[in-house]
């Protein structure tokens, strides 16, 4: 994956709608909805929803197949993962799988406490 492709992604998620949509698919994969059961679901007018399930086809991150007179959605997966991948590649100096790791993460990460404004000083 590139960099372009990375943004083209993250600008399809840049919307609550899109967003709530994508994970809507990702929990019903490897089935994906039909527009309807989209919107009933979310809540969202056809019109709407309709704009948004575009938006996201171009980008890749769902795909789409008629089945008669509906059209089913699908999250690409593939695309999914290879994103993750690609945010993920360089992290913990090369070696991403220390960075999943829940006991190596602070060995990883400089991470270090923020310390809290509202405690008062003994």
């Amino acid at each position: 994956m590139d960099t372009q492709l990375a943004t083209t992604i993250f600008e399809s998620l840049a919307s609550g709608v899109r967003l709530d949509v994508y994970r809507l698919l990702v929990k019903n994969a490897p089935d994906g909805l039909v527009a309807g059961e989209i919107a009933a679901q979310l809540g969202l007018p056809p019109t709407n929803l309709s704009f948004h399930l575009k938006a996201m086809t171009y980008s890749g991150l769902i795909n789409v197949t008629s089945e008669g007179r509906y059209q089913r959605y699908r999250a690409n997966l593939t695309l999914m993962r290879d994103l993750i991948a690609y945010l993920t590649a360089e992290c913990c100096t090369g070696h991403p799988q220390q960075c999943f790791e829940s006991d190596s993460t602070a060995d990883c990460c400089d991470t270090k406490p923020i310390p809290s404004s509202t405690q008062a000083d003994s």
